[in-house]
């Protein structure tokens, strides 16, 4: 395996582990755990963001003039990190809905 598809198997680790921990964050919202559920989507925001600096390596190697392959894989990368971007945003916007219904 090279260098680049390293970085890819990152990218849809880190974007998985955040769209699962941001779910888990739900879940324990749903039961009232707020508090438990705002340390959940702490770590699906770190997640996140490991995914996005191997993304943002990727762009910038390939600026500066690093050749990169545009295969199925790396396509599929993004649409890990994408979705898992969505699910982190709509999970936040729910659990304040969740916060406000139990007040």
């Amino acid at each position: 395996m090279n260098e680049q598809e390293m970085d890819i198997f990152k990218i849809i680790s880190s974007a998985g582990d955040a769209r699962g921990s941001a779910f888990e964050a739900l879940r324990l919202a749903r039961k009232g755990d707020f508090e438990a559920a705002a340390e959940k989507m702490k770590e699906a925001k770190e997640q996140s963001l490991t995914a996005h600096e191997v993304q943002t390596k990727l762009i910038t190697d390939e600026i500066n003039g690093t050749p990169r392959e545009s295969g199925l894989l790396m396509i599929h990368a993004q649409d890990h990190l994408m979705t898992s971007i969505l699910a982190r945003d709509l999970i936040e916007e729910m659990i304040e809905m969740l916060k406000e219904n139990n007040k």
